[in-house]
């Protein structure tokens, strides 16, 4: 027999059956960004996008020690990996978010 590895995917690739997430579930993302007018609301509406249901409600604001940046706790209803992976690659990729966690 050979060595065929065609069908591993990439390393560090987590096939979905061996997920640790069940879908669809609620799932909370922490993101930061500098503190500046429209931030909270812009990260409302990219949620959006992903969760129809999704409103500022659902979102927990906290402000640093010194007040320069904000920390956002999104709370969104998932119903795939792939949906998730997405709406990782499109906070990570918003100008104004700094991390994403």
């Amino acid at each position: 027999m050979s060595a065929d590895n065609s069908d591993q995917g990439k390393p560090g690739d987590i096939p979905p059956a061996e997920s640790l997430i069940e879908y669809p579930s609620h799932f909370p993302i922490k993101v930061m960004g500098g503190m500046q007018d429209g931030f909270a609301e812009a990260i409302v509406t990219l949620v959006q996008g992903f969760d129809p249901d999704f409103h500022a409600g659902k979102m927990e604001m906290r402000p640093s020690a010194k007040g320069n940046y904000l920390g956002l706790t999104v709370t969104v209803w998932v119903t795939s990996r792939e949906q998730l992976d997405e709406l990782y690659r499109a906070l990570t990729s918003h100008p104004m978010v700094k991390v994403v966690l």
